[in-house]
């Protein structure tokens, strides 16, 4: 179980504008991510070091976002002005945490405008819309590309800030939050607060920078 990905919804500027200022900030260049057609959203791709990336998304105008829970929670955190929506971890098996949660997980797909396909299950959105501070799980297929295989820098997630209960966190993944990544620290902050993933500091060439 390793922390895979952090997910930002789309400012009111769209899904591109919104990774390009991320991506100044960073120094890195978006990628074109594709579409969710299951999920109802699009995406776009800032890829990190280390295997990992930032996805930013945003719902289209299409019934699947409606009905899909990780469309609803693009739309939620987008009508409030976008920013972090949450954090997400890849794990080798799913068979547990579906047995854990009580349901089974859902097939994603995205296909890039080379051609290329992404493919995984994941699982725990419900979870994310009703605790924020909590990540979702993703296992991607086998033979599927990986987001962050486009990356050409060595920008790389630091430490990642969420405001609630790291008890709450380790009950949910069955370990300790700091068990996910051997090189992300996390601090937990406001327990009896709102909860969610509250910032993310990026290791750039040029120093820390958090978003």
């Amino acid at each position: 179980m390793r922390v895979d990905h952090v997910s930002y919804a789309a400012e009111a500027s769209g899904a591109q504008a919104t990774a390009e200022r991320l991506g100044e900030k960073i120094g890195v260049r978006p990628v074109d991510g594709g579409l969710h057609p299951r999920f109802g959203t699009r995406n776009v791709i800032l890829p990190l070091a280390e295997d990992r990336y930032i996805e930013v998304v945003e719902v289209l105008d299409h019934p699947s976002a409606d009905k899909a829970p990780f469309g609803q929670a693009v739309r939620a955190r987008s009508e409030t002005g976008g920013g972090w929506m949450g954090w997400v971890v890849s794990v080798d098996d799913l068979a547990p945490i579906e047995k854990r949660l009580a349901r089974r997980s859902v097939e994603g797909r995205r296909r890039m405008p080379d051609g290329r396909e992404f493919r995984w299950q994941q699982i725990g959105i419900k979870g994310l819309m009703s605790d924020p501070q909590l990540p979702f799980f993703i296992r991607w297929e086998d033979g599927s590309d990986h987001p962050s295989t486009d990356n050409h820098s060595d920008v790389a997630i630091e430490s990642l800030m969420v405001a609630g209960d790291p008890e709450r966190v380790h009950e949910w993944l069955g370990l300790p939050a700091s068990k996910t990544s051997s090189v992300i620290s996390f601090e937990f902050v406001a327990p009896h607060g709102t909860p969610g993933l509250l910032a993310v500091t990026l290791r750039t060439p040029t120093g820390l920078v958090t978003i």
